[in-house]
């Protein structure tokens, strides 16, 4: 899917719009009496008025209550006869509503101080202002973010928080917006998705829309003899791959022109290899990485380029399925060293698929993903057993997105293998094992697991009356949602 356009951006108040954070610092020595000190900041700057209050309230002996009192009415003086908006920060906003992004005020002051700063700079400006009397918790809690988003109906992955204290920005990164920090009075260092800049002056739209992440929606799905035993099997999954919005399909079992024959109908790039690997992709396939003639059993590559001119790895791996262990441990009762010793012929497979991928990548933080049909459990699954594929693919770099965002097997075991079937097809009437054996990989620099889950969808009736499906596979399908900084 094309990286959406900005969706919104939420910006701090005190010190980031107006120069309040320096009115801010004068009315908290007012009150304590005494000079402030660098000692001071982190109970002063990015603070609501309670927490301070509690703060002097601590040091000095005064009732809570009346400190915030004093602290609010000391502030407030000051914001009525020196309020100045900081540098740059009209012209943001002027530049925002002519490109129709919408915009928040996001502040730990109370309501009453935001009212009075939103009628100096023009309560138009903004669609939504959430103040610190309008959530439970305040910054450094995403509480505010969150519900600013949430008034707004955006996505705050499609946001960018604009603040100047490390206690807002801690809140903004807290509720998955990217952050710009301007600092005002105490530095802030710079971090992964957080860009940091003396002011707000020259800062455009098109600045702030490159900080957002792009979405990639990877998809792993095995095809089935090519969906071929259920009917109007391609038309299924064309279906399926719009309703999930994918951006890149790894695929197993293409049997034969699958991969081409979907890409074509979809508008799409594709690469296919040997007789059962391929990947499809919207976005242009600029490499073709691995062995174009591997066999049934293997990987396939292809380097992406996205529409930012990032470009990223994709490999599709289908490994063998002979002496499935979960069989093995379910009908013949082998345990522990004896099924990892059963899965040698897999793991040569993966280290094969993990040179080619150390032996193509440009560098070691390229974005590289890896899914596929590894016909085994994963060994973050199985207490007791450390299956060895998924934890040579660990051991190489490459985290499980599913399991990152869904770390608990029990809870979420993300079974795979099989939806439709239930008993084994050898007419014995055991259960069949069900497990997680399709997996979406990844390791890289700048990568995100946004969310992760398995797909299937629609009438799904049991092996054998399977021809009427909607589901055109005996797998479900693994999407996860990617963030690319």
């Amino acid at each position: 899917m094309p990286r959406p356009p900005l969706q919104a951006v939420l910006f701090d108040m005190d010190g980031t719009l107006v120069d309040t954070e320096r009115l801010w610092w004068e009315a908290v020595e007012q009150v304590a009496g005494r000079p402030l000190t660098e000692a001071d900041q982190p109970d002063v700057l990015g603070r609501p008025v309670e927490h301070t209050a509690d703060w002097l309230a601590a040091a000095t002996g005064a009732r809570a209550a009346e400190l915030a009192a004093a602290l609010h009415r000391e502030f407030a003086a000051r914001v009525r006869t020196g309020i100045v908006p900081r540098p740059g920060a009209l012209d943001l906003l002027d530049a925002l509503a002519l490109a129709g992004v919408p915009t928040a005020l996001v502040t730990a002051s109370p309501r009453a101080v935001a009212d009075t700063v939103l009628e100096a700079l023009g309560a138009t400006r903004f669609a939504v202002s959430v103040t610190a009397d309008d959530t439970e918790h305040t910054k450094p809690a995403p509480d505010p973010y969150l519900a600013a988003c949430r008034a707004l109906g955006v996505d705050p992955a499609g946001c960018v928080a604009v603040e100047d204290t490390e206690t807002g920005v801690a809140s903004a990164e807290a509720a998955g917006c990217a952050v710009l920090a301007v600092p005002s009075l105490a530095p802030i260092e710079p971090a992964p998705g957080r860009t940091v800049l003396a002011s707000l002056a020259g800062v455009t739209v098109a600045r702030l829309g490159a900080m957002v992440p792009r979405e990639l929606r990877v998809l792993s799905w095995n095809l089935w003899y090519g969906g071929t035993k259920v009917d109007d099997h391609r038309e299924k999954q064309l279906k399926v791959i719009a309703e999930t919005g994918a951006d890149v399909v790894g695929l197993q079992e293409t049997y034969g022109n699958s991969a081409r024959e979907l890409a074509e109908a979809l508008g799409w790039h594709h690469h296919q290899a040997g007789p059962n690997l391929g990947v499809i992709s919207r976005y242009p396939i600029t490499a073709r990485l691995g062995d174009p003639e591997v066999g049934f059993y293997g990987g396939t590559g292809v380097r992406i380029r996205l529409d930012t001119g990032l470009e990223v790895d994709v490999w599709s791996a289908h490994l063998d399925s002979a002496r499935y262990g979960p069989y093995e441990a379910h009908f013949d009762g082998v345990a522990g060293g004896e099924l990892i010793a059963g899965e040698g012929v897999r793991l040569a497979q993966m280290r094969e698929i993990l040179g080619r991928i150390a032996d193509s990548v440009v560098d070691d933080g390229t974005p590289v993903f890896l899914v596929g049909d590894f016909n085994v459990p994963s060994h973050l699954d199985w207490a007791g057993v450390e299956w060895p594929v998924t934890a040579a693919a660990e051991g190489a770099g490459f985290r499980d997105s599913y399991r990152e965002v869904r770390p608990d097997p029990v809870a979420d075991p993300g079974h795979t293998w099989s939806p439709i079937h239930v008993e084994r097809e050898d007419g014995s009437g055991r259960l069949e094992p069900q497990d997680r054996i399709d997996f979406v990989l990844y390791r890289g620099r700048g990568v995100r697991v946004r969310d992760s889950g398995v797909v299937v969808s629609g009438v799904v009736r049991v092996w054998p009356e399977v021809a009427g499906n909607a589901w055109p596979s005996d797998h479900a399908a693994v999407l996860t949602r990617f963030g690319l900084s």
